[in-house]
């Protein structure tokens, strides 16, 4: 936050499609309208940063899942697992899961090597690939099903999940309308404090962000041959934050 007395006119442009159409219906302003607004000679002005978040229930979970294969040639090992990861992707689609909702993150070809505890230098014992995709699911509660599915189909490698809310449209507009409020009334408060009646606002901008509050699980390159059930999982609430940064002039 910052306080600046202008002793000299100061020219601040506003440029009305850096800004979501929801702010511009609700602030009047045309459409991809440019303003410029001039504040008054010695008008002080306010610079104010102001978050407000919003929290809900999510509806969205997204996990990475994966198989790591080993075998003594570069192209066995990709072989092996192309047919591992394949029988993976179909069981994740068999449960429902349309094919848009999973996307392909990283294929990785390393060289394997042995590690003895007596000194000696690591032995070169071939190769291991690992293929990752991400998957987003729409239906939470089925969630440690699918992931209990998805293991026993060969799946060795997860990390997971993250929460969010698929739209979060009305959040944003919550969270917007809390945001500008505040940035107004404390606007207000240093023009009371400095013998101004009013203020004006010349120029806004907004940054979004999203956020679990409560983390998220943490099954990162998990070997997942212990697993005997389902896993529990809860959601918990997701925030959605915004960061409105406003600029006001105080008036008489």
């Amino acid at each position: 936050m910052s306080f600046n007395l202008l002793e000299t006119p100061l020219m601040i442009k506003t440029v009305a499609r850096a800004l979501p159409l929801a702010f511009l219906a609700a602030a009047a302003t045309p459409a991809l309208a440019a303003v410029d607004v001039t504040p008054s000679a010695g008008a002080p002005v306010v610079e104010l940063s102001i978050t407000e978040t919003v929290l809900g229930a999510p509806d969205t979970a997204t996990f990475s899942t994966g198989v790591t294969s080993k075998a003594p040639t570069a192209s066995a090992a990709l072989r092996q697992n192309s047919a591992d990861m394949d029988k993976v992707i179909r069981q994740i689609v068999a449960l429902g899961i349309k094919r848009e909702d999973i996307q392909t993150s990283g294929i990785n070809l390393a060289m394997d090597y042995e590690y003895g505890n007596d000194g000696r230098q690591p032995r070169f014992i071939g190769y291991q690939v690992s293929n990752t995709v991400t998957v987003k699911v729409r239906q939470i509660d089925k969630l440690g099903s699918i992931l209990d599915s998805v293991v026993s189909q060969g799946a060795n490698n997860l990390s997971g999940p993250s929460f969010s809310i698929d739209d979060d449209s009305t959040a944003q507009r919550e969270a917007r309308d809390k945001a500008m409020k505040r940035a107004e009334a404390q606007a207000m408060d240093y023009a009371r404090r400095t013998g101004f009646t009013g203020v004006q606002l010349l120029a806004v901008s907004e940054a979004i962000s999203n956020a679990s509050p409560m983390g998220m699980m943490d099954m990162k390159r998990t070997t997942m041959q212990s697993v005997a059930a389902a896993p529990p999982i809860e959601g918990g609430q997701v925030g959605t934050s915004v960061t409105v940064n406003a600029t006001y002039q105080m008036t008489r």
